[in-house]
């Protein structure tokens, strides 16, 4: 089955967030680098996924007009098969990569990017949906310490946990990277 990466929101927008940790994000880069680096030696297709929305203008981090709508610096540089732009939490709405993946033969995703339990678990619930196999690599994926609607923090670790445990053989294979490579060129 052909297998196509797909590096969700790796973008330097992130880091204009006052949520965003230097301390979390440092295991990521080494997952996401090491998934990037294998998917390329194995010469398994890549595809980068940016996020925009509204307004457009310099004050918003994911307006093309702030600059930051670019690869997150400390991301591996790869070579994209293709780029979308995407406006909506999964990357299969009106962006055009279902219908790249389709024209492409692709019958297996491997889910990584920022932020776990968004986009990344949005376009990983999207895939499955649409028929899509999808292995979610946890550990290339990255998300930050939150506060719950009643006041208490729930930490990114817990909410990563949470993720694995509710995709896991419902909507996806939750793999390690090295889990994920072998499958790619299985």
């Amino acid at each position: 089955m052909k297998t196509c990466l797909i590096v969700i929101d790796a973008q330097e927008s992130f880091r204009q967030r006052a949520y965003w940790s230097e301390s979390q994000a440092t295991p990521y880069f080494a997952a996401q680098n090491a998934l990037i680096e294998g998917c390329a030696a194995a010469g398994v297709p890549i595809v980068r996924v940016f996020h925009t929305d509204e307004p457009s203008d310099a004050s918003n981090p994911f307006a093309v007009e702030s600059g930051h709508v670019r690869p997150i610096g400390g991301l591996a540089d790869f070579a994209a098969a293709a780029t979308f732009t995407k406006h909506r939490h999964s990357a299969l709405v009106n962006s055009g990569l279902d219908i790249w993946l389709t024209q492409n033969g692709i019958g297996r995703l491997i889910v990584s990017g920022i932020r776990t339990e968004q986009c990344c678990e949005t376009t990983t619930r999207h895939a499955s949906d649409l028929g899509w196999e999808v292995d979610y690599v946890t550990d290339a994926t990255l998300t930050f310490d939150m506060v719950q609607p009643d006041g208490r923090p729930l930490s990114a670790a817990d909410i990563k946990a949470r993720t694995a445990t509710v995709l896991q053989g419902r909507f996806a294979t939750v793999c390690t990277v090295a889990q994920a490579l072998e499958r790619a060129v299985a």
